[in-house]
């Protein structure tokens, strides 16, 4: 089986003391592709650096976090603009909303994702996106710019019926974590999952966050998320779908590469 994790945070410092083994372990447990995530524009440019060491493994992306929307400046723009036109990078983002920590005030977040979607218009690009607590606010946003917009994935969805049905309708793709792994709070995504178009759906860790809480005990993991856990985490959205987990890698795999146009 072939799995593609959309989402890795593979520049946070958890990983600097073994990042190659960490790459080393998602081959071998079948992760053929990972999208590293920028979240500023340091972080966007680091991502893009690891890529362009492992163009056999690695595609990047470009954006400002929710969480850093304070930080952004006409500046970064053209820093994302410039970076943009190398052939490893396939998105912009993560940018978004999330209302629920509000590390950057809210005013400034909308600004920040209004700005980097229309970068994204202006360089017809995918747009990978975060929503926490704002589906509201989000979707309003996202609305305005989604005709004009190539694709966009909504992800590690963990919203309500209402906000999946908004995003299907406005055509995205909807990313999902191991927080569907959770038995305390992934309850209300468990029997969501199951709605998602099957040409919707892609996977993604999150590394190092969101660690499954289903993996087996006793694997030497710690608290660290890491690629190499894809294949659980589709196993497990597979048997919530009524479906074989091959089937689940194959179709998932082929909806990254049509999004992100990854090599075969």
């Amino acid at each position: 089986m072939e799995w593609i994790d959309i989402c890795v945070n593979l520049t946070h410092d958890s990983f600097k003391d073994d990042r190659e083994a960490v790459l080393d372990r998602a081959t071998e447990a079948g992760v053929r592709w990972l999208l590293v995530t920028g979240s500023d524009e340091r972080e966007s440019r680091r991502g893009l650096e690891l890529a362009d060491r492992h163009p056999d493994r690695l595609r990047a992306t470009l954006g400002v976090h929710p969480h850093h929307a304070s930080q952004w400046r006409d500046q970064t723009a053209y820093a994302f603009a410039e970076d943009a036109r190398h052939p490893l990078v396939r998105a912009m983002g993560e940018m978004g909303l999330d209302y629920y920590r509000n590390h950057s005030p809210p005013t400034a977040q909308r600004h920040a994702f209004e700005a980097q979607l229309e970068l994204a218009v202006d360089l017809r690009m995918p747009v990978f996106l975060h929503e926490r607590e704002a589906s509201r606010d989000f979707g309003d946003i996202l609305q305005r710019y989604r005709d004009r917009l190539p694709a966009a994935v909504v992800h590690c969805f963990t919203s309500d019926a209402a906000a999946l049905a908004r995003y299907l309708e406005m055509d995205c793709h909807i990313g999902v974590t191991g927080w569907v792994c959770d038995e305390r709070r992934g309850q209300e995504l468990q029997a969501l999952v199951p709605r998602i178009p099957d040409h919707r759906l892609l996977l993604e860790t999150d590394a190092p966050y969101l660690l499954p809480r289903t993996l087996p005990k006793g694997l030497p993991h710690g608290r660290r998320n890491e690629p190499s856990f894809l294949p659980h985490i589709g196993e497990h959205i597979a048997r919530l779908r009524d479906t074989a987990p091959e089937a689940l890698a194959s179709q998932t795999s082929a909806n990254a590469r049509a999004f992100y146009q990854l090599p075969d």
